[in-house]
């Protein structure tokens, strides 16, 4: 994502039959809308006399989340650029023997590539998971309902960026780190349902009183 855009042309180009923009890019910019809401959510905690015993933690959480934030949009802007290189890599010349096998090495090389980057979308939503529990948890309860929102935030995030990582993984079964990106992205995708789902019950609970 181009922070120099405004956010019509954003969805403007989203919503064109560009292939980037897509759901790669989307899947971070869930992960950086998340880390936002939880930030915003520790400044409103900050400061208040009701939650001077959480305010060092919040104090030390957001700053974590607002550079978890940048993260999230470098690997939005990465996501772009790994897809063009997956095309040029299938625009390479393919009438020799030898430019075939040369075509087809740069195709796995980029796919891997592409593969990456969603990779480490979900790692980063699994980094950032327990600061935004903590929020939730211990934050201003009147921002308990932004909170959940971060929280389903995340779960977006890495199910968009696990799709991510199997579509361009998928073709390269063979591959080894291809395996491995599937393996280590699934187990991190089933460790974050699990949790944010049952944060997510415990917010409904508490704002059902």
């Amino acid at each position: 994502m181009n922070l120099e855009k405004s956010l019509g042309n954003y969805f403007k180009e989203l919503a064109s039959n560009s292939p980037t923009p897509g759901g790669g890019n989307v899947s971070a910019l869930c992960g950086a809308l998340s880390a936002s809401l939880a930030a915003m959510v520790c400044g409103l905690t900050i400061g208040k006399k009701k939650y001077i015993d959480v305010e060092v933690e919040m104090s030390r959480i957001k700053p974590e989340l607002e550079a978890a934030q940048k993260v999230f949009f470098e690997l939005g802007v990465k996501d772009n650029m790994a897809f063009d290189l997956v095309m040029d890599a299938f625009k390479l010349p393919k009438e020799t023997d030898e430019q075939k096998a040369i075509r087809s090495n740069k195709i796995d090389e980029a796919t891997i590539g592409a593969a990456e980057v969603p990779a480490k979308v979900l790692q980063k939503c699994a980094e950032i998971l327990p600061l935004v529990s903590t929020v939730a948890a211990k934050g201003n309860k009147n921002s308990l309902s932004d909170a959940g929102v971060a929280i389903k935030l995340i779960s977006t995030a890495a199910y968009g960026a696990y799709l991510n990582v199997l579509i361009n993984c998928s073709s390269l079964k063979t591959n080894t780190r291809a395996s491995e990106l599937m393996q280590i992205s699934e187990s991190i995708l089933n460790m974050i349902n699990t949790k944010t789902l049952e944060i997510n019950d415990n917010i409904i609970k508490e704002l059902k009183g």
